[in-house]
């Protein structure tokens, strides 16, 4: 079988959850005897031919000067017409694939454009929506125009694969996708990547290097971005140091957010025990998971949330808000700790609960890494996306 797989990230260059799904999903299928081409945009040329890794053939294709053209869907369009010109260039000497597989809308176009001059079944992936990130609510004309751009891809997808049922019932309610187009396949982790036997020292000199040792440290990373809630955190602190005095706030990505939080925990007197240290790799993020007393992820809006996962198979107690993928993949005193979304005091309440308890939440760290092992493998979602891939190929012969 031979998969086109169209996305707007791919190692190096990796953003947000999306390009990490495909990253992980793409080897993974590969290892399943699949063929899988992946295309992505690229700011610079990187030269030809393009290399293979992990058995995926990798096609950067150079889309230079886009910040000309204004706003991200008006050059999602300009890089869309370079793609498609070369993918039709390529089908000419390699022929065409049995299927394309688009993520998200940014590579859309392409996709759409291409389902239709090859009459070959399209698959698309929808990650998050824009009216999601915005609870339901779309104003400006950007907004507008990726709303438009969403329906109409999941309109014209043969099927659309979500990562959660809420996702599910958000594609259903916002696009009137028919319930039996979707297919839900949830997003995973690679355990194996994540496997790293650590002596003490070091992670005692890495842990040193943000807190005190008498310091219990409540971890996030995140882009900075109103939906993912971190203002709630900033604002949950002074209630928790009134119980939990030793604790101390690291705050991992960026974003617009930035400097508004930063000014919240001056107003608040807390920025002492409050710390913005921005970009860090995927290493040092694991490194903050097994050394952190707990991680939380306060979330407004979370269509599925691969950090959690990670944080799981590592070990730490995990705090999240039960909304979206969060809700379904955490059992609240379980494998966590769920908080109501939105509400500073029920914030407060959950890390106060983390730390306050140790040895509680070590017995449930067990159980939720359990839980990733057994269902949130990529082999797992290789299998299933598979099946998804057979079952649109079934239905579009049978047309």
């Amino acid at each position: 079988m031979r998969i086109l797989m169209l996305s707007w990230e791919y190692p190096p260059h990796v953003v947000g959850g999306l390009g990490r799904h495909v990253a992980e999903l793409a080897p993974a299928l590969a290892q399943q005897g699949l063929q899988v081409n992946v295309v992505v945009p690229v700011t610079k040329d990187v030269g030809q031919p393009t290399p293979e890794v992990d058995g995926v053939s990798v096609h950067r294709i150079p889309t230079p000067n886009l910040d000309i053209f204004g706003d991200i869907y008006s050059q999602a369009i300009e890089a869309n017409k370079i793609m498609e010109a070369y993918l039709r260039q390529m089908s000419e000497t390699y022929g065409k694939c049995d299927l394309i597989h688009v993520h998200d809308w940014l590579t859309s176009f392409a996709g759409m454009a291409l389902q239709n001059a090859w009459n070959c079944p399209l698959v698309a992936t929808v990650h998050a929506t824009e009216r999601g990130r915005n609870r339901g609510h779309i104003s400006s004309s950007l907004q507008q125009s990726i709303d438009r751009t969403e329906h109409e891809l999941v309109t014209q997808a043969d099927r659309v694969i979500v990562c959660s049922r809420y996702m599910a019932n958000e594609a259903q309610y916002f696009f009137q996708v028919p319930s039996q187009k979707l297919e839900i396949v949830p997003n995973g982790v690679n355990m194996v990547d994540l496997q790293v036997n650590r002596t003490p020292e070091p992670l005692a000199a890495f842990r040193a290097q943000y807190a005190a040792s008498g310091d219990q440290i409540v971890f996030t990373i995140s882009r900075l971005v109103y939906e993912k809630g971190v203002h709630l955190l900033v604002q949950a602190i002074p209630r928790v140091l009134q119980e939990c005095p030793q604790a101390r706030l690291i705050i991992a990505g960026r974003g617009p957010e930035k400097n508004n939080l930063k000014q919240q925990a001056a107003h608040l007197g807390v920025t002492d025990r409050v710390d913005f240290i921005g970009f860090i790799t995927d290493e040092e993020r694991n490194l903050f998971f097994e050394i952190a007393d707990c991680a939380i992820f306060a979330s407004l809006y979370e269509p599925f949330g691969i950090v959690a996962l990670e944080a799981m198979a590592l070990g730490c107690p995990l705090i999240v808000s039960d909304v979206g993928g969060f809700s379904e993949m955490v059992k609240h005193a379980e494998t966590g700790i769920k908080i109501y979304p939105d509400n500073v005091d029920s914030t407060a309440w959950g890390i106060v609960h983390a730390l306050a308890n140790p040895e509680w939440s070590k017995k449930h760290v067990v159980k939720a890494r359990q839980s990733v092992e057994e269902l949130f493998n990529w082999p797992r979602i290789a299998s299933l996306t598979i099946d998804v891939y057979r079952r649109t190929l079934g239905s579009n012969h049978s047309q």
